[in-house]
């Protein structure tokens, strides 16, 4: 399949979940897989605002972009924050020659096996959401080709975000926002479990957990529940029954 089609073919994907009171963490951490899949990036991860100020990680293709990013925001430095608080691409590509502009998100980066970045706004008019981080393991910019799709999937993990809601609500706005942050934590959480009592790396727990919401046509935060208060055990997650309802 050439390229531009499987581009298609994933707005496509996307579009198909814009139903209402869809999954905003599951949309984005399938627009994260897809930035990784189609351009010319290892990772992809995505950070939203948060109603209280601030940055958090909501979507990431692999826990090695996530703890990265996590990084990024504990020492408030590096190219996602950048382009946030700039509205603009925050773009190197040749980490090892940043240490100076990132000297504490540079080096570890490298360390991590990282060697590129291009970092994208989700913006809505003026107002700057959140940001996309692509991550490279070789240096080199972006094919113009690239550039453009990746700031296509930026704007499409924007629409997502703002969908049937008028930015002027900002009160909507924040509500959907922190939804999407509680959501993440509560399936942060379950992932943990699962990999401690599986004995499997986050990654693979983030897929299991993923592959039962899907087959039973629920939540990932409700699956990720559900499995920490005991309705849904290990051997559910392999298992495509519907989830045990409350009570």
């Amino acid at each position: 399949m050439r390229e531009g089609e499987r581009l298609a073919r994933t707005f496509v994907e996307l579009a198909d979940k814009l139903v209402n009171d869809y999954d905003v963490v599951d949309f984005l951490s399938t627009l994260a897989l897809s930035c990784a899949e189609l351009l010319d990036a290892a990772e992809a991860g995505i950070m939203l605002a948060s109603p209280e100020g601030g940055m958090r990680v909501v979507a990431s293709s692999s826990q090695r972009a996530r703890l990265l990013e996590l990084f990024e925001i504990q020492n408030q430095e590096g190219p996602c924050l950048e382009c946030f608080r700039s509205g603009k691409p925050s773009i190197a590509n040749d980490l090892e020659t940043e240490f100076d502009r990132w000297p504490m998100f540079a080096p570890e980066a490298t360390r991590a096996g990282y060697r590129s970045v291009h970092a994208l706004a989700l913006r809505c008019q003026d107002q700057v959401i959140g940001a996309l981080n692509l991550f490279g393991t070789t240096p080199g910019a972006f094919s113009a080709v690239d550039l453009v799709s990746a700031q296509a999937m930026a704007d499409v993990a924007t629409i997502g975000i703002l969908q049937q809601r008028a930015i002027s609500e900002a009160r909507i706005l924040a509500e959907q926002l922190q939804s999407a942050l509680n959501s993440r934590v509560i399936i942060e959480q379950a992932k943990g479990v699962l990999a401690e009592r599986a004995q499997i790396d986050l990654d693979e727990a983030f897929g299991r957990l993923r592959r039962y919401a899907r087959n039973n046509n629920s939540r990932l935060k409700d699956v990720a529940e559900a499995f920490i208060d005991g309705r849904v055990v290990m051997g559910d997650l392999g298992k495509r029954g519907l989830m045990p309802k409350k009570g």
